[in-house]
């Protein structure tokens, strides 16, 4: 059996569900029930067969009534194992892009930084590009860029808390900075933080970035590591990620899931998040409000 999860925080209806179970019916997906996960915010339909056309035929619907959809095989959906990425899905910012307006060239960065998530630049090469330019500013920077600039994302302390509550592992990986990555992965709850080390002599930016590189490589091979040193099969991870240098880890998961994401991005994943905040990752769990863990 499979489950298709509408997730609508505040706004979804009780015709949404009776939508959905039409939809699912016309695609032959052979639906047998729908019920609330909580009440206006998520509900679950169940459902026997061709997940791909249910997938297909309620993401059309969630187009057209502004609700998100993720639809998996029914057992294995608490996961235990989660391995996300930080710039625009852990936090609201690319740190890249913030760190370079205190040198006053944001939006030169900021345009590699698009074409890059977009994947129309090679990752390394468009990394070492950017930090060049930051060379000699100053590394106070780094702290007033982390106090004032760097946002967790609205429903990530719930996510990994809820998560870990449960047993499950937690992993920060990012082709960003460590000076970025490890008090964000602190502050959120993550197990562990992998990212790139800036460079730093004399107290500036020496322009350079330590080897080797966290690319998506690092971030496929990341999520295959965690998961043969837990003895956990594929379906019991889960990945979720924003831009095209998270696609093979996102891949590589039970639920890959694709957040507000590149177009690229969003087209690779089995899944995607494209209105509510990662609380849709609980929802999607079967964890109702009353499950969460927020402190």
């Amino acid at each position: 059996m499979f489950t298709a999860t509408l997730i609508a925080a505040g706004k979804l209806k009780r015709g949404d569900i009776s939508s959905g179970i039409d939809a699912l019916d016309q695609a032959g997906c052979r639906p047998a029930q729908g019920a609330w996960v909580d009440e206006g915010d998520a509900a679950d339909l169940i459902f026997a067969a061709d997940p791909q056309a249910a997938r297909a035929a309620l993401e059309a619907l969630a187009r057209a009534s502004g609700f998100d959809v993720i639809v998996q095989p029914s057992d294995a959906r608490e996961k235990t194992l989660l391995v996300a990425d930080m710039d625009s899905t852990m936090i609201t910012v690319e740190c890249i892009d913030e760190l370079a307006d205190y040198a006053g060239i944001k939006a030169q960065i900021a345009a590699v930084t698009e074409a890059a998530m977009r994947g129309e630049l090679d990752f390394a090469e468009a990394l070492d590009a950017r930090v060049a330019l930051l060379r000699d500013l100053d590394a106070s920077a780094i702290d007033r860029c982390r106090a004032e600039r760097v946002t967790i994302m609205p429903g990530a302390k719930a996510l990994v808390r809820t998560m870990k509550a449960r047993g499950a592992r937690a992993v920060l990986v990012s082709g960003g900075f460590t000076v970025f990555a490890d008090p964000v992965a602190a502050e959120i709850g993550f197990d562990v933080a992998i990212a790139n080390r800036l460079g730093i002599a004399d107290g500036k930016l020496d322009g350079l970035v330590a080897r080797p590189i966290v690319d998506a490589a690092t971030k496929r091979t990341t999520i295959e590591a965690e998961r043969v040193a837990l003895g956990l099969e594929t379906i019991a991870t889960m990945a979720v990620g924003d831009g095209a240098n998270d696609i093979p880890m996102i891949q590589a998961a039970g639920l890959g899931v694709a957040y507000h994401a590149k177009p690229r991005t969003a087209a690779a994943a089995a899944a995607r998040v494209d209105h509510g905040d990662l609380t849709a990752l609980l929802w999607a769990q079967g964890y109702a409000r009353k499950d969460w863990v927020t402190e």
